[in-house]
């Protein structure tokens, strides 16, 4: 069976190493010359010995993803269509800013979730990514950005895209470790943010195994609303998963929990659920991101108003926490939050009972 190198973490590529009777070391070595010089040719990788080379040759690969589509937004923002293996693609967005650069991957090919305002909940589902699929976002984006100007294009991750992470938990976690390993990416804890519905047993897991910055889409401050907005929240009610969040802040007095509040139109948008929010977050160290709506085709929801934005933040703002109102990057390309679709075949049917399947012609482009 051949092996994809590109999803090896540290312990996985030294497991593989120690069978092969070769010392630890290899590791270190074998992992900088794929993710930090992107060298795909063991031959050229003059510090293993050619007994090594040769087998890694003939019995592993490094794989990585090409691009269907590359698009650019007026404001910079980059969307790249990448296709898998199988056929299926994803979507992975970089968003570039004076002082950082930040790159949004997906996890799954599609979404298991049905968010009422999310244009990937709407396009159904096919699988989860490999860690090989996962971690290939970031080496083909860091590949294709660096320049002899800027080697260092990307200096914040967010698994912000396509799926819900933690429902893709033992693919993702070796991912992160990759992430983070001075090895290869070497990315701080704090420079890594997953994003999650409110999976409340894989966030305990996470703090255990690969604590790293943690973003929870709140998106309404009742159970009742959020029922009807994030449907998980039937499974994981907000008093669980603010008891949870509230734990994971507790792992360092140095991180809070971000809360991702989109806003919308007479739906979400009130003073009395400002207020509401400000109560349920009260004992969590957190900051909210206010996300105007971000339009998805077929569905009736309108982003509020800059004046209900403001007067919202404003709320939060009296009560001391921390809130921002994020800038709307990418929309006209479809780049923007939950307007990820992707192209695959939609395992649960879900797209057809909506009118949202693509059309096999396009499938098969």
């Amino acid at each position: 069976m051949n092996v994809n190198l590109l999803g090896c973490d540290r312990t996985a590529l030294t497991e593989y190493m120690a069978d092969l009777g070769e010392p630890s070391y290899r590791t270190d070595q074998i992992m900088k010359w794929i993710h930090q010089r992107h060298v795909t040719d063991f031959n050229e990788m003059s510090d293993l010995s050619k007994q090594l080379r040769r087998h890694l040759s003939e019995n592993t690969s490094i794989k990585g993803l090409r691009a269907v589509s590359d698009v650019v937004s007026q404001d910079r923002t980059r969307k790249w269509l990448l296709e898998l293996d199988d056929g299926n693609c994803v979507e992975t967005v970089f968003i570039p800013e004076d002082s950082r650069g930040t790159l949004c991957i997906s996890s799954q090919v599609g979404c298991s979730l049905t968010c009422s305002f999310c244009a990937t909940g709407r396009q159904g589902f096919n699988r989860n990514l490999t860690t090989a699929e996962i971690i290939a976002q970031v080496w083909f984006t860091i590949s294709e950005l660096s320049t002899d100007q800027i080697k260092r294009p990307i200096t914040n991750i967010v698994l912000m895209g396509m799926g819900e992470p933690l429902l893709n938990y033992e693919q993702v976690v070796p991912a992160l470790r990759l992430m983070l390993d001075d090895c290869s990416y070497g990315f701080s804890r704090r420079k890594v943010t997953l994003s999650t519905a409110g999976v409340i047993p894989g966030i305990k897991r996470l703090l255990t195994d690969c604590p790293v910055s943690l973003a929870v889409s709140l998106h309404a401050p009742d159970d009742e609303l959020r029922n009807q907005l994030v449907p998980i929240n039937r499974k994981y009610p907000i008093a669980d998963l603010m008891a949870a969040c509230a734990e994971y802040a507790r792992h360092d007095r140095r991180w809070r929990v971000t809360f991702e509040y989109i806003m919308i139109k007479d739906v979400n948008d009130s003073l009395r659920h400002a207020r509401k929010l400000v109560r349920i977050l009260s004992d969590i160290p957190s900051k909210v991101n206010l996300i105007p709506y971000n339009s998805v085709a077929g569905l009736d929801y309108e982003r509020s108003s800059k004046e209900s934005i403001d007067r919202f933040r404003d709320v939060l703002l009296a009560s001391d926490v921390m809130t921002i109102t994020r800038k709307t990057r990418g929309d006209e390309v479809a780049a923007a939050c939950g307007q990820l679709v992707g192209r695959f075949k939609d395992r649960t049917k879900r797209s057809i009972r909506l009118g949202t399947a693509l059309p096999d012609a396009v499938l098969a482009e």
